[in-house]
């Protein structure tokens, strides 16, 4: 069986791969789509295997700040496992490319039929509110440079490439912060030789570099991922 290249899917016994695989089927993230609406429910789940989707907290009614990533490592709608419908959150997709997609209902049905599959929601689900409280903290107590590097790294885990698009504008709504503030960050960064920035499109020089530059909630991030999903 070729790799399906999501790893909560991998991670599987192979019968439940299977099985869960059989009601899947394969789509494609288109950039600046909307997956799920916080309060309504939930009509598809996603693994993405090449994309990533951004986990958007509104304020008054309007998306406001990013508080978690979903790419392959995980799934959108692992809600579903604490057998509530309605999303928590806005997502939306922010790097473009492929995943799985199963309906609400369909999925249900493969978290009574497989401990494994619940098992291993619990643990994603685990990761999710990790991830939730490092941005909590990391919006309150880190200057915009080493959130901004922070950011960087995680788009670059899930984009699976040194390069990608985004732009200046989207950096400050991800972050919740004004364009100039972006612009002086990623200036710095710059200047450091660790990214460079032509219109639009971003290629991360240094990786190390850029590591050393964040703040300690991006290892937090990865620590509690290797501790849990295996």
């Amino acid at each position: 069986m070729a790799s399906v290249e999501n790893h909560l899917i991998e991670l599987l016994p192979r019968k439940d791969r299977f099985h869960l695989l059989a009601v899947c089927e394969p789509v494609q993230l288109v950039l600046g789509d909307v997956l799920c609406e916080p309060g309504k429910p939930t009509r598809h789940v996603y693994f993405p295997t090449d994309g990533f989707i951004s986990l958007v907290a509104l304020s008054d009614g309007k998306p406001a700040l990013e508080v978690g990533m979903v790419g392959r490592e995980g799934m959108l709608g692992a809600h579903l496992a604490l057998g509530v419908v309605t999303a928590p959150l806005h997502a939306v997709v922010q790097g473009p490319g492929g995943a799985w997609r199963v309906g609400s209902a369909a999925f249900r049905g493969e978290l009574k039929r497989s401990p494994a599959l619940r098992r291993s929601l619990n643990h994603y689900l685990y990761v999710l509110m990790t991830q939730l409280a490092a941005s909590a903290s990391c919006l309150r107590f880190h200057l915009i440079g080493p959130r901004l590097a922070r950011w960087l790294l995680m788009s670059q885990d899930r984009a699976h490439a040194d390069r990608f698009r985004v732009t200046h504008e989207f950096l400050a709504y991800m972050l919740g912060v004004r364009r100039v503030g972006i612009t002086m960050a990623a200036g710095a960064l710059q200047r450091g030789g660790l990214i460079e920035y032509h219109r639009g499109e971003l290629t991360v020089l240094d990786r190390r570099g850029l590591e050393a530059a964040a703040c300690g909630c991006y290892a937090v991030d990865r620590q509690a991922y290797a501790d849990v999903m295996r």
